[in-house]
């Protein structure tokens, strides 16, 4: 088992190499890893992500078959089905590394903050159903003057919304709640940036980190 520090060592280590557009021989092995991993799987870090298509997650982390678990919903939400998911790889892989992943220009954000400002009546329910997930961590913004500037506003949304993500799965699941209090269970928020291929943890890490 790989602990927490290790894991998240390991995770920016593959992004600088994914910056520097380079690639660790490891990762690209599939068919050997592919043979190894019939038999089981240890994934080192839980990845709860975007569904962007810009931003899959073994390439950010420059990560080969069985190293992640992966997780992806349109704006990293968290619903039953994630918490569930997110418990699962805890519980049954020891995984003690746990991501929600934001982006930079993430379409899930642009339209709750566009619903927000144009409710739009012909939306689909399915649709409502993650904007309303993410609406509360972008309310707080209409009082303040980051709600006129569009810029600015999505990305300080997506990183409360990340925020939100982190702190649900903490708090949100009597699991990872014990996971985290006994058994070094870390749960932490990032943002990928679309423009730089970076990835910048900025919640919940360790002092020293």
């Amino acid at each position: 088992m790989i602990d927490a520090i290790k894991a998240l060592k390991l995770l920016q280590e593959g992004n600088s190499r994914f910056v520097k557009g380079l690639r660790c021989v490891e990762t690209m092995m599939t068919h050997v890893k592919r043979e190894e991993l019939t038999t089981g799987q240890e994934p080192f870090a839980i990845i709860l992500g975007c569904s962007d298509s810009r931003v899959p997650a073994e390439l950010v982390f420059d990560q080969g078959l069985g190293d992640l678990f992966v997780i992806r919903v349109a704006g990293n939400i968290v619903a039953p089905s994630q918490i569930g998911s997110v418990e699962f790889a805890a519980s049954q892989f020891k995984t003690r590394l746990v991501v929600v992943l934001g982006h930079t220009q993430c379409g899930a954000i642009c339209a709750t903050i566009e619903e927000m400002k144009r409710p739009n009546s012909e939306q689909s329910l399915n649709i409502k159903a993650i904007v309303d997930r993410i609406r509360p961590s972008v309310e707080p913004f209409k009082v303040t003057e980051l709600w006129d500037d569009d810029i600015v506003l999505v990305e300080q949304a997506m990183r409360s919304n990340v925020r939100a993500s982190v702190n649900q799965l903490r708090h949100g699941s009597t699991i990872l709640e014990n996971l985290c209090e006994n058994e070094n269970l870390l749960i932490v928020g990032a943002e990928y940036s679309l423009e730089t291929g970076e990835v910048v943890f900025f919640d919940g890490l360790p002092d020293g980190s």
